[in-house]
C-alpha cells in the first residue's frame, strides 16, 4: 500500500484508478522518520507494553502506587524506551528516552495541551469560573498566557518582586529559629517541608496579590488557613476584589496606580474577572509545592553533603559579606547556588511525569507514527536517572551543572526539563527560581543544617506531585 511512499519528504502516497491520492503528511525532523513493518509504517499497535491487569498488578500487588515514578525505570527496563500502557479504555504512550522527549515536545505545535483534564474543566463551568494556564485549551489558552507571561517570565519584571520575597525569607528565617527544639546538642526543627509549604504561599502571595497573608505569624489568620487548605473558593475573589477598590479610589483621588503583578493585570483591562479570578488562582496552585519541596530536598541534601554545602557559603558570602541581604542581580554570580537548586530539581522533579496530547496532527516519534489526540506520557523522571546522560545518577552532584564541569560532560538538553519546554512551560518558573535561590541562600548564611541525628532517611513518593515520604527534620545551628 505504502510502497511508492517519499519518506524524505514526509509524504505517503498510493495509486488508485482516479490517480495519486495523498494519505497522509505530518511534520518529520531529522532524527524521527516512521519505520516500516513490511509496506506499512510503525504505529501505536506495534509497541510493547502491560496489559490493563498487569499495570494493576504493578500499582496494588507489587506495591508502585506511591511510587509509580520508580515504576517508569522499571517499565522502560522492560520494554524500552516507547511502550504503551492501557487503563481500561485509555491508552497511554510512555516515552522514556531524552531524544524521544525531545521529539514529541518540538512536535506540539500552536496549542499544545497538557492532558484533557475533564473534571476539573467541568467543574469550572458548573461553578461559572474560566479556565487559567493550568486547564485552558485552543486559542483562549494561548489569549490568557500572552496576558499573564511579561510579568511572570521577564526577568526585568521579575527581579522587582526581590524586595517582597526577600522580606517574606527573613521572617521564615526568624520562624525557623523560634521553632527549633532543643534537647542537649540538638537544636532540631520537625517537618521542615510543611513549614515551607507556608513560606512558598506567603511569598507567591505577596507577589500575586502583592500583600502579605500572615501565613508565617505565630498564629495563621483563620481566612488564611481557610486559603491555604482550600485554593480557588471565595477568598481569592475577597483579594481581588479588595484590590479592585484599592485602584478605583486611587483612581477617584487623582493619585497615581502602583502595584505589580495583580494591579498590571487589572489596569491592563484584557481579561475579565472571571478569567482573572481562574488565572490567579492556578498560578498559586502551581507555585507552592515547586518551591516548597525543592528547598526542602536541597536542605536535606545539603545537611548529608557538609562539604557541598560549606562551598556554597563561601560562594554566598563572597557576593554578600558580612549582613549583606542577596538581591536578584547578585544570583548571576553564585553558579553553586543554581546548580544546588538544578540537581535538587533533577533528583526530585516536581512532576515526574509530563502528559502531552498533541491534537492538530499525526506525529513521528522513535520511528512510529501516531494519529492525533494520542496521549503521550513523558516520564522525566526515568530520564532524569539515565546513567549515560547523568553519569552517578543517585549522586547529589551539583557540580554537574557548573559550566566548566559541562565541558566534560555533554548533557542532553532534554534529560532535566523540571519546568516543561516550550510554550506551555511553567509559567511560575522565574519567580519559583528567584524565591528558591533567595530564601536558599538567606538560610544557609545564617544557619548551618545539619541531617536528622536519628539518621532518618527520607524517600520520595508521588501523590500527583513528588513530595517526601515521612516529615524532613534537620537542624539549624547558628552561624
Amino acid at each position: 500500500m505504502f510502497s511508492n511512499s517519499i519518506q524524505r519528504t514526509g509524504l505517503f502516497f498510493h495509486k488508485e484508478s482516479s490517480g495519486i491520492k495523498c494519505l497522509t503528511q505530518y511534520f518529520l525532523n531529522s532524527r524521527s522518520t516512521a519505520t516500516l513493518v513490511g509496506d506499512k509504517p510503525k504505529t501505536m499497535d506495534d509497541l510493547n507494553g502491560p496489559s490493563f491487569l498487569t499495570s494493576l498488578y504493578w500499582l496494588f500487588g507489587k506495591g508502585y502506587f506511591p511510587i509509580t515514578h520508580q515504576m517508569q525505570i522499571e517499565h522502560s527496563k522492560i520494554y524500552g524506551p516507547l511502550w504503551k500502557s492501557k487503563y481500561g479504555p485509555l491508552v497511554i504512550v510512555n516515552v522514556a528516552n531524552a531524544d524521544l522527549i525531545e521529539q514529541v515536545l518540538r512536535q506540539e505545535g500552536r496549542y499544545p495541551i497538557r492532558t484533557d483534564m475533564p473534571h476539573w474543566r467541568g467543574y469550572r463551568q458548573l461553578r461559572n469560573h474560566a479556565n487559567g494556564p493550568l486547564t485552558g485549551i485552543g486559542p483562549e489558552w494561548q489569549r490568557i498566557r500572552s496576558i499573564l507571561n511579561p510579568r511572570m517570565l521577564k526577568p526585568k519584571h521579575v527581579s522587582g518582586y526581590a524586595n517582597a520575597i526577600n522580606g517574606v525569607a527573613r521572617d521564615f528565617i526568624e520562624k525557623v529559629a523560634k521553632l527549633r527544639t532543643v534537647k542537649g546538642d540538638v537544636v532540631l526543627v520537625q517537618d521542615v517541608a510543611g513549614e515551607l509549604y507556608k513560606f512558598a504561599f506567603e511569598g507567591i502571595c505577596s507577589v500575586v496579590f502583592e500583600t502579605r497573608m500572615g501565613c508565617l505569624n505565630d498564629v495563621i489568620p483563620e481566612e488564611t488557613q481557610k486559603f491555604i487548605t482550600s485554593v480557588g473558593e471565595m477568598f481569592p475573589d475577597e483579594l481581588v476584589r479588595n484590590k479592585m477598590t484599592e485602584i478605583e479610589g486611587r483612581v477617584e483621588r487623582g493619585q497615581e496606580v502602583e502595584g505589580e503583578y495583580l494591579t498590571h493585570l487589572l489596569i491592563g483591562e484584557q481579561m475579565s474577572l472571571t478569567e482573572l479570578l481562574g488565572s490567579v488562582t492556578e498560578i498559586l496552585l502551581a507555585g507552592v509545592d515547586t518551591t516548597s519541596n525543592t528547598i526542602s530536598w536541597a536542605l536535606y541534601h545539603l545537611a548529608r553533603e557538609p562539604e557541598i554545602q560549606q562551598k556554597l557559603l563561601e560562594e554566598i558570602n563572597n557576593v554578600c559579606p558580612g549582613d549583606q541581604v542577596p538581591c536578584s542581580d547578585d544570583i548571576s554570580r553564585m553558579p553553586l547556588l543554581k546548580a544546588v537548586i538544578r540537581e535538587t530539581l533533577r533528583l526530585y522533579p516536581v512532576v515526574p511525569g509530563n502528559a502531552r496530547v498533541i491534537a492538530e496532527k499525526e506525529i513521528v516519534v522513535g520511528g512510529h507514527l501516531f494519529p492525533k489526540n494520542t496521549l503521550f506520557h513523558l516520564c522525566h523522571y526515568a530520564v532524569s536517572y539515565d546513567e549515560k546522560i547523568f553519569p552517578d545518577p543517585f549522586t547529589f552532584l551539583p557540580q554537574r551543572w557548573i559550566r566548566e564541569k559541562q565541558k566534560q560532560i555533554a548533557q542532553h538538553p532534554f534529560g532535566s526539563v523540571p519546568f516543561g519546554f516550550g510554550i506551555r512551560a511553567c509559567l511560575g518558573r522565574r519567580v519559583a527560581e528567584l524565591e528558591m535561590y533567595l530564601l536558599l541562600s538567606q538560610l544557609i548564611k545564617r544557619f548551618e543544617v545539619r541531617p536528622d541525628p536519628s539518621g532518618k532517611t527520607v524517600k520520595a513518593i508521588t501523590r500527583t506531585l513528588m513530595i517526601p515520604g515521612n516529615s524532613i527534620d534537620l537542624q539549624f545551628i547558628d552561624r
